[in-house]
């Protein structure tokens, strides 16, 4: 299964709720695609909701890098929304955990906009 994507509005956040594999080919992609059409509609306060994503490989974690540079560079934020296990170990091995703003709880990432 590759990732499934889905935006919704929470005030003036745009919630990327993302499922599944975030892979070499249609699932980076997709994220990739989805960030940019964000960012060209001037959406600046973006939450990547990332907690029903069962897997992420190199090029899934360089997409997530890229699409932070992307929305920052335009002058927005992205944060992360409910890492599971895996995705955090691989974060922190990667010490982009540091890189990003990752939130546990939606409303506490709203919040942090």
């Amino acid at each position: 299964m590759s990732v499934k994507l889905s935006t919704r509005q929470v005030g003036d956040v745009t919630v990327v709720d993302t499922a599944g594999r975030i892979t070499l080919g249609e699932g980076s992609s997709a994220l990739r695609d989805t960030l940019r059409e964000l960012v060209g509609k001037g959406q600046k306060k973006i939450l990547l909701n990332l907690g029903d994503v069962t897997y992420i490989d190199s090029s899934g974690i360089g997409e997530l890098v890229s699409g932070f540079t992307t929305v920052t560079n335009s002058g927005g934020q992205l944060k992360l929304l409910g890492l599971n296990k895996r995705v955090k170990d691989l974060l922190q091995i990667t010490k982009l955990y540091t890189v990003f703003d990752v939130h546990e709880e939606e409303a506490g990432a709203i919040r942090a906009f």
